[in-house]
């Protein structure tokens, strides 16, 4: 089809309503900036690139295009936003997007207006009419997100904890001695240090929450753990436990809960660097050392992926699928794997493990002096990518 440029942008208005209406459903304030920000991209493009170089867009164009604008909005919103949003609703959202985009343009619109096709995508007054539409919204709901956004609170020193947060709020800088308990849905807690408590920091039946830049030292139990809830952890630090049995980050039985995300984190010395039971999470490009049982179990019925991670010195155990988990493992680095249990093959210095009924896809991992390698164990199985 040949787009004139009015065309352009009255069908890229159009395809934003069906975006729109969902973001505003979703009352986050990160879903609206997004359609904001796609929004954005897209008329750039169509104002300075497409229209100079496509006097003809053929139907195909429509999956590479589309691929180009989600690079470029996934590579803007991690310049533009200090803490980006679940990856996995924005990749919905966009998809919302594009796949209302495709069908208003080939289904919807030609057969609404007989002429769009000959109008080179122009909408006429409706097209005019939309554009308004939408600004309007977009103002009013980035207004409205604005207003009721969390209140921020800054730690400044020493706080004796544990703190207990039961409503919505952005907890910021500090040292909390004793833990902190979240009991609030939309609560981030950045660049805080906790130093020991049972849980250094433990969400508990809460949703949306955000970790970011924090560090944990000399928790008793768990450093960071999750219990149904929905959390976003990016470039934490869990080190020094004060025991021989504490897990790193642990989040269990929230798979009734948005998926979970482990990015970036940096986890020494505990008896298992990250785990998972029946929960849905995302672990990326962490770094686990040093573990005395496992680096990372993904476990207990749980829908994992492990991707980017390095695993290096742990005993026993790589990375686990456990306990009729169905899990994808791919391009991670595991390295120094020791021998934990002499008697027993599944903790021989193993570095990728599928074990009791565990299902197990394995892809582009690499591994280093561990002498278990991959294995399955007890009906388990590993499929490779």
């Amino acid at each position: 089809m040949s787009y004139t440029l009015s065309g352009r942008i009255h069908s890229r208005l159009a395809a934003a309503v069906p975006a729109l209406i969902v973001a505003l459903a979703l009352q986050r304030w990160w879903a609206i900036e997004l359609v904001a920000l796609m929004l954005a991209i897209g008329l750039a493009l169509d104002a300075a690139v497409y229209h100079r170089a496509l006097a003809y867009q053929p139907a195909w164009a429509a999956l590479p295009l589309g691929a180009l604008e989600l690079g470029l909005t996934y590579g803007a919103m991690r310049l533009l936003w200090e803490m980006p949003p679940p990856l996995w609703e924005a990749f919905v959202l966009y998809a919302v997007a594009w796949t209302s985009g495709q069908l208003l343009g080939h289904v919807v619109l030609p057969r609404l207006r007989l002429d769009y096709a000959e109008a080179g995508g122009e909408l006429g007054r409706a097209g005019a009419a939309t554009g308004v539409a939408v600004a309007l919204t977009l103002v009013g709901g980035l207004g409205a997100a604005y207003a009721v956004r969390p209140p921020t609170v800054h730690l400044h020193g020493v706080v004796q904890g544990p703190l207990v947060i039961t409503h919505s709020e952005k907890l910021v800088g500090g040292i909390v001695r004793g833990g902190i308990v979240v009991h609030a849905n939309h609560v981030t807690i950045s660049h805080v240090s906790v130093v020991g408590g049972d849980y250094g920091i433990s969400v508990e039946h809460a949703d949306h929450v955000t970790l970011d830049h924090v560090r944990v030292l000399r928790s008793n139990l768990d450093g960071i753990r999750a219990l149904d809830a929905g959390v976003m952890i990016h470039d934490c630090s869990v080190s020094a436990p004060a025991g021989r049995l504490v897990t790193g980050i642990l989040i269990s039985y929230s798979m009734g809960r948005s998926m979970s995300m482990v990015s970036g984190c940096h986890v020494s010395g505990t008896r298992e660097g990250i785990a998972t039971h029946s929960s849905m999470v995302d672990i990326m490009d962490n770094h686990v050392a040093d573990t005395s049982v496992r680096g990372i179990l993904l476990g207990e019925m749980s829908m994992d992926m492990a991707s980017g991670n390095d695993v290096e010195g742990a005993t026993g155990i790589g990375i686990s699928c456990m306990d009729h988990s169905m899990c994808e493992i791919e391009h991670n680095t595991i390295a120094g794997t020791r021998v934990g249990n002499t008697q027993d093959p599944s903790a021989a210095g193993v570095a990728i493990e599928s074990y009791f009924f565990g299902e197990a896809t394995v892809d582009g991992n690499t591994i280093v002096a561990s002498p278990g390698g991959v294995r399955a164990f007890v009906s388990s199985s590993i499929e490779r990518g």
